[in-house]
Formats: C-alpha cells, structure tokens, sequence
C-alpha cells in the first residue's frame, strides 16, 4: 500500500536527520480539522497540534503527504476520529515503526448511526457513518474524550484542561440551543446533500437526509430515480454538496428538482461558523 511505503520511508529519513520528536515541543496529531479545532480549545498553549487532512482535502480518496506523516511521526500522541478509511493503514504501520506513539480514539461513547471503518488500536472494523464531527452534541462526546487523553498525557495541568473543558462545553451548549431554535420552525423537514455527511446534524434536530451519491460512487439509474422523487415528495428546498465532488452531476441531477444549490464543508477548521452555516442554509 502506498501509504505504508511513505511511511516507513518518511520515519527512518526523519528519524536520520533530526533524531525523531523535538525535546521543547508537545506534539498531537488529529486527523481532520475539525479534531483540530476542538482540541486547540482544549489544549491551549501546552501542546501544539497538528492534522494529517489538509484544509480542503478529500478524506474518501486522501494519501497524507510527506510533510503531515512527519507530524505524526513527531507526535507524541494521534488522536483519531475513530470510523475514517485512512485512518487504519495509517495506525497500523504507525505503531509497528513508533510504538510508543499513543493513540487515543475520539469516537468513544459517541452513539454511532450505522451505515466506514472503526478506527481502534486492535484493528477492528465495523460499518458506521463516519461524520460524527457533524454533530454540536456529539462534539460535547469527542471534546470530553479529548480531555481524559490530554489529563493522561500531562497530568500536571490537569486543572487547565478541566477548566477549558468546562468553557467548550458553555459554548457547544449555547451553539445546540441556538441551532435547534432556528431550526425548530422550519416547514420542510427535508434536504437533499450529494455526500451523506449530514445524518448525524440531521438526527439532533429532527430532520431527514436524503443522499443522492451511491456507496461512493457515480449512482445507477435506479437510485437516482428512487431519491429524485424522494426528494420530490419531500418537498425539500436545499441541495447541499461540497466542491471535492463532481458538481456537474448535481447540476443535472437538481434540474430535475429544482432545489436550492449550497455549498458546504464538513471538514472546516471553523466548525462552529459550519454548523451555522448549514443551519442558516436551512
């Protein structure tokens, strides 16, 4: 696999030429930018984090690069969001050539919607939606598994990171509260979206998803007809994609529809201002 081979090359170049993880400085690595975001809350000034997805990368056919696999390989720790493909070839070959990097997964005790891959330290594997991020509630799950990482990691600032806690958990309360007033009064309770990474934002607020990508892939005809009159049905007024995919498609797709095209992206560091967005949108 061509991750593997990166890897294992990349970690013995570095481990030549700078001998492994810099003594002055804390590292973590995450695996998408909105793990990036929450944890920065969390960790402040006493770890630097970094991300193995660059901004506007897209996680279903993604290869880390050189430079964000010599992050991990610096890293003291990788905390993963638990059900993303690259997740576990990455895992996997890095504890073979580091294994005293941590690894903690951010997906524990998050209420999964099945229908990806686990990401654990054993390797197993089990079909869920991956897009557990996309969720404020779920978010107060994964900002707490974040503490207890960063109080087993550096028990010496454990007050720092249970007062930070505190304050995130202040402020993804006020970001439900204000997402489900607004969403509250909405007549159609419907949306279209090309990629199903909305299911999770979709079930705290009482709101149905209608996907109209297939497994992955180019839809058969069959399936387009069945979500297209779906769609139809609904009455649903908002088409959300993100610009990773084949916007000609859903183009034609809509002009079937006739819905409202939005864009959108579930993997921005700025994941309040997104759940805002896709509120607003609706």
């Amino acid at each position: 696999m061509k991750i593997r081979l990166i890897l294992a090359t990349l970690i013995v170049a570095v481990m030549t030429s700078c001998g492994g993880r810099s003594s002055g400085e804390r590292i973590i690595a995450v695996s998408i930018q909105p793990q990036r975001y929450l944890l920065e809350q969390l960790a402040g000034d006493h770890f630097k984090v970094v991300c193995l997805l660059a901004q506007g990368s897209n996680p279903e056919s993604y290869e880390p690069s050189m430079k964000h696999l010599m992050n991990l390989e610096k890293s003291e720790a990788y905390f993963c969001i638990g059900n993303i493909g690259f997740e576990l070839a990455i895992v996997e070959k890095a504890k073979e050539e580091n294994p005293g990097l941590r690894i903690f997964d951010n997906s524990k005790d998050v209420p999964l919607i099945h229908g990806g891959h686990d990401c654990t330290e054993h390797g197993h594997s089990h079909e869920v939606d991956p897009h557990i991020w996309t969720s404020v509630r779920n978010a107060h799950v994964i900002a707490k598994n974040m503490h207890d990482a960063l109080v087993e990691l550096d028990p010496g600032h454990a007050a720092d990171y249970d007062r930070n806690l505190a304050k995130l958990g202040e402020r993804l309360a006020q970001l439900d509260a204000e997402l489900a007033s607004r969403l509250d009064t909405v007549s159609v309770r419907s949306f279209l979206v090309w990629h199903p990474s909305l299911s999770y934002f979709a079930r705290d607020y009482g709101l149905h998803q209608i996907s109209i990508e297939y497994n992955g892939k180019e839809a058969p005809v069959s399936h387009l007809k069945e979500e297209i009159d779906e769609a139809r049905a609904s009455g649903a007024r908002v088409f959300f994609y993100q610009k990773e995919f084949d916007t000609r498609q859903i183009t034609t797709i809509n002009e079937q529809i006739g819905a409202r095209m939005v864009t959108i992206n579930p993997m921005n560091y700025e994941w309040e201002e997104e759940m805002r967005n896709i509120a607003n949108a609706l």
